[in-house]
């Protein structure tokens, strides 16, 4: 039996393993996260893995028929998500867990989720980016680092976890690149109250992508990972497979024109963006070869296909395993 491991996270959410499996676009389902729940660690879905707000609804119904509790929404709060309010709106009516945030201002979720007493932990990059979210009202940080898989960062987890602990009073959460026990102490070490892992999860037996993504993971490492600003308009980190070396990692100058521009800038986000959804939703739930896969550096870890309870008891057995050689 895997001893708990007791943090700000754990406490604030009431989970035994501070572990978040974080919110994977086309990738997490509800299977997952009562998976993960059972586990001992908590799990959060993009708002945006439902074309409609009705089976948005359906799923959070799902969770909470089968008492799934912590279980977290990541929900986009840029206007490039004409969903947002009926999503938060949903979120509000289900009264889930916790709400993560990316890519704009949390202000709205925050007081919105306050007088619900739904936890709302926000996604940053830098300094001035958490200080903002935390005179908001935030309840947590998630400190986006360079080796995160998606929208990743600019500085590494030694540089950006140290300086957010130092000017921040909110409790900081690890993203990016973590896939062993030792990736976990290592960041608990650093000071972080806990870690949101992604990557390492994609090609679970529980995920309903195809067997050619989750080989994709398997077969990939760290050095297979590139940057593209293809799938959103912000960098995004993909698989270099031969699709995407031939259609290339930068926006063209045109695109590029448009997203500088004030007035057409949401738009062409907005284009950017579902062009983007497309082809990730083409290559990661149907047989392709125009593939176009998400992940991050720690596909380094991903060997094999396994269900997420042998994956979490892997993690938390090597962890402890650190800490009794101590």
């Amino acid at each position: 039996m895997i001893k708990p491991i007791e943090t700000e996270l754990t406490k604030m959410l009431k989970i035994k393993y501070p572990i978040i499996m974080a919110p994977m676009f086309l990738v997490s389902n509800t299977k997952m996260i009562i998976e993960a729940v059972k586990s001992g660690i908590t799990g959060a879905i993009p708002a945006l893995n439902y074309r409609t707000i009705s089976e948005f609804e359906i799923a959070l119904k799902e969770l909470k028929d089968a008492n799934c509790k912590p279980f977290g929404i990541n929900l986009i709060v840029n206007k490039s998500n004409i969903k947002f309010k009926e999503q938060l709106k949903v979120c509000l009516d289900y009264n889930v867990d916790f709400i993560l945030t990316s890519l704009g201002s949390p202000q709205k979720v925050i007081e919105a989720c306050k007088p619900k007493g739904i936890k709302v932990f926000c996604d940053v990059v830098d300094e001035k980016y958490a200080l903002k979210v935390e005179k908001l009202g935030a309840d947590a940080i998630i400190a986006v680092n360079s080796n995160a898989g998606g929208h990743a960062g600019p500085t590494t987890p030694e540089i950006l976890i140290p300086k957010l602990l130092e000017i921040c009073d909110i409790p900081v959460i690890s993203a990016g690149g973590i896939g062993n026990g030792k990736g976990i102490k290592d960041m608990l070490d650093l000071g972080a109250c806990g870690l949101s892992m992604g990557t390492i999860f994609i090609a679970c037996k529980e995920a309903d992508i195809t067997q050619e993504y989750k080989q994709a993971i398997i077969d990939s490492g760290a050095k297979d990972i590139v940057m593209t600003t293809k799938l959103s308009g912000s960098p995004c980190t993909v698989i270099n497979t031969p699709f995407v070396q031939q259609i290339g990692t930068q926006q063209s100058w045109f695109e590029s024109v448009l997203n500088k521009n004030k007035k057409l800038k949401k738009y062409a986000k907005m284009l950017t963006a579902y062009k983007g959804f497309k082809m990730l939703r083409n290559s990661s739930l149907n047989a392709s070869y125009k593939n176009m896969w998400c992940a991050g550096p720690s596909c380094e870890f991903v060997n094999e296909i396994n269900p997420i309870n042998k994956i979490v008891s892997d993690l938390l057995q090597e962890y402890e395993i650190l800490l009794e050689e101590k």
